[in-house]
């Protein structure tokens, strides 16, 4: 049975649902994050008559909608198969999920809204890549990309309290330390989530059933899902997406984080230009988190990026934990000094920034070093860059510094480590790590 958790992007749809605007919303992101659960979930909620048609479904049975190509098409089927459904739109809702196995129905998402005779979402686990690459009329859609659980949604299904999440919050804004206990207290629940991730079905088996091999078993099968999904490619690039993806653990364990184009296929002069479909395609399926490097932080960050330089962060630091540690919890739980945890580290981040809607950035640079973080600072129309500390090294830092000094002058940097020490110093900034889920 599912377990029904809170997640932020039911405001979006319930502000969809009231709202019958000009566009159709479109929901992506990678396969098992929750997407049509919660769609299913709201939608039955605020509807009389719900829908749902999932086009992988229609192409491995009866094809239904395969050869569809008008509105008039599409209310036939539509009729056919859910009539006794069928009202109006102030009470029927149409659910098509899994929308990229039929291109072609995106391109009807337009007159089917102008025709206003139902509601309609949709959804897709390889949505991103379509869109990315298919064409779309201006206008007809918005699209709102999902992610796995993030720390404060796992806080939630927990049972943590509001209140302590807004206690928390002021001492954020007001850089207040955090009482002891409730420092403690967090530090645990981060790492918990270091080993669980936000993948639903995993947070149901770690915090519902309290199973740490059946949460383990879920991370297995979605890490193969993520794989397998690669083989709607041809073998060439098939084998390119599962080598990269696969390559990701040994990587992050590096001191330089960054992807080694050669050792990908141990290819002496290999560079980001010939993997720039494979990398497209890890990112954009939205089962990675793409990280470029930026060796001039100026606003905005898009107008000095490396091409030729990357980082690569699986979407779940869940997936990441399974496949360093498996069910040996205790190497994150126990502070094991022989235990460099600084990449499961940085991927939760790297999940919590992108969740709340931040392109990701790095700054790297053979004069400074490397920063972990960079994101655009809209407030202030300039660059926020960020550090990650996973020890007891939390003052251990190089090149942030730098970046708030001359020539670069940024207004400010943030240090977030295990610590209980809020600290403001030299236009550096230290928090607790937890506190990472209000950026």
């Amino acid at each position: 049975m599912k377990t029904m958790f809170f997640r932020k992007i039911e405001t979006k749809l319930k502000e969809y649902y009231k709202n019958n605007d000009d566009r159709i919303l479109i929901i992506t992101g990678a396969r098992q994050i929750g997407k049509s659960f919660i769609i299913r979930e709201t939608a039955q909620a605020y509807f009389k008559n719900y829908i749902e048609i999932n086009m992988q479904e229609d192409r491995d049975g009866d094809a239904y909608f395969k050869d569809v190509k008008t509105t008039k098409d599409f209310y036939l089927q539509l009729s056919a198969l859910y009539g006794e459904k069928l009202n109006d739109v102030k009470d029927t809702i149409v659910f098509i999920d899994e929308i990229q196995v039929y291109p072609h129905l995106l391109t009807l998402l337009k007159p089917l809204k102008k025709d206003n005779k139902f509601r309609y979402i949709a959804s897709g686990s390889l949505l991103g890549i379509t869109l990315k690459h298919g064409f779309i009329p201006m206008g007809s859609i918005e699209e709102v990309k999902m992610y796995p659980m993030d720390f404060e949604e796992f806080l939630l299904a927990n049972g943590t309290s509001d209140e302590v999440i807004k206690y928390l919050k002021d001492c954020y804004e007001k850089k207040k330390q955090v009482k002891e206990s409730i420092h403690n207290f967090m530090l645990n629940r981060f790492k918990e989530y270091l080993i669980c991730g936000g993948l639903p079905d995993a947070v149901k088996e770690f915090v519902i059933n309290q199973n740490v091999a059946k949460m383990r078993n879920v991370q297995n099968d979605i890490y193969g899902y993520y794989k397998d999904d690669a083989s709607k490619y041809d073998e060439e690039h098939k084998f390119k997406i599962k080598t990269i993806y696969d390559y990701l653990p040994s990587y992050m364990e590096n001191k330089v984080k960054r992807i080694i184009f050669k050792n990908i296929e141990d290819i002496k002069n290999a560079n980001l230009k010939r993997y720039e479909d494979e990398f497209d395609y890890l990112i954009s399926s939205g089962i990675s988190l793409g990280v470029k490097a930026i060796s001039n932080p100026i606003y905005p960050l898009t107008e000095s990026i490396s091409k030729n330089l990357i980082k690569l962060y699986y979407n779940d630091v869940g997936i990441l934990s399974n496949l360093l540690y498996k069910n040996n919890i205790n190497a994150i739980l126990k502070n094991d000094v022989n235990v460099n945890l600084g990449s499961v580290y940085e991927t939760a981040c790297a999940m919590e920034l992108s969740a709340h809607g931040h392109e990701l950035y790095y700054f790297d640079s053979k004069k400074v070093g490397e920063v972990d973080f960079l994101i655009n600072d809209y407030d202030n129309l300039t660059i926020l860059p960020i550090e990650i500390k996973s020890g007891d090294d939390q003052y251990n830092f190089k090149a942030i510094p730098k970046l708030v000094k001359e020539p670069y002058n940024l207004k400010k940097g943030l240090i977030f480590g295990n610590e209980n020490i809020i600290v403001e110093k030299d236009n550096l900034i230290t928090f607790p790590i937890y506190m990472i889920m209000f950026l």
